[in-house]
């Protein structure tokens, strides 16, 4: 998700020159014969590319710290623990919330600590009988968040250091099914 991310921040010639050079290693010469630039031009497309990727990458958080923050992120949460909450968030982070139009979410990313505590504790005031359960999502410590037993979002974060620098919140019913499908499963995710 996150190198969907780099990408999308790419320029279009320079996400065509690292895709065709670097993923599929097509040569300078015939990304410039495909696009009709000069080889030189696409080489430094590639180089920007490729500096921009290495730029983006995190930190690396330990598995076992990542867990705890998203631990502390759960328990602030149900806690409704203001200060903690923007604590554990990254002054910058970003939620993305995807309800597919079926859902209520966020219909843009939603940026910085106290709009992101905001429409969480907005969210958790307006839905009643709430659970939140530590899971392992997209293979990192995550949320699942069941209303009255019934799975409504799940979340995987992005903890850079200390903190919490995006949060992807799934709220689209469909996109839900493999979690809700099989409940057996969904407990040891």
């Amino acid at each position: 998700m996150a190198f969907l991310v780099v990408l999308e921040s790419m320029a279009p010639a320079e996400r065509v020159a690292f895709i065709l050079h670097d993923v599929f290693r097509y040569s300078f010469a015939e990304v410039a014969d495909i696009v009709g630039r000069t080889p030189a031009a696409y080489r430094q497309l590639a180089y920007s590319a490729r500096l921009r990727i290495r730029a983006a990458q995190p930190t690396a958080t330990s598995t076992a710290r990542h867990a705890g923050i998203v631990k502390d992120f759960k328990h602030a949460w149900q806690a409704m623990d203001i200060d903690a909450l923007i604590g554990l968030l990254a002054p910058d982070a970003t939620l993305v919330a995807d309800g597919g139009g079926v859902a209520g979410a966020a219909l843009r990313p939603i940026d910085g600590a106290e709009r992101i505590v905001r429409a969480l504790l907005n969210l958790a005031g307006r839905l009643s009988n709430l659970t939140i359960l530590e899971r392992t999502v997209n293979g990192q410590p995550g949320l699942v968040v069941q209303q009255d037993g019934v799975i409504v979002t799940v979340a995987a974060f992005d903890v850079e250091g200390d903190q919490i620098k995006r949060i992807w919140g799934v709220r689209n019913p469909d996109k839900l099914r493999p979690w809700t499908a099989a409940p057996e499963r969904a407990a040891g995710r």
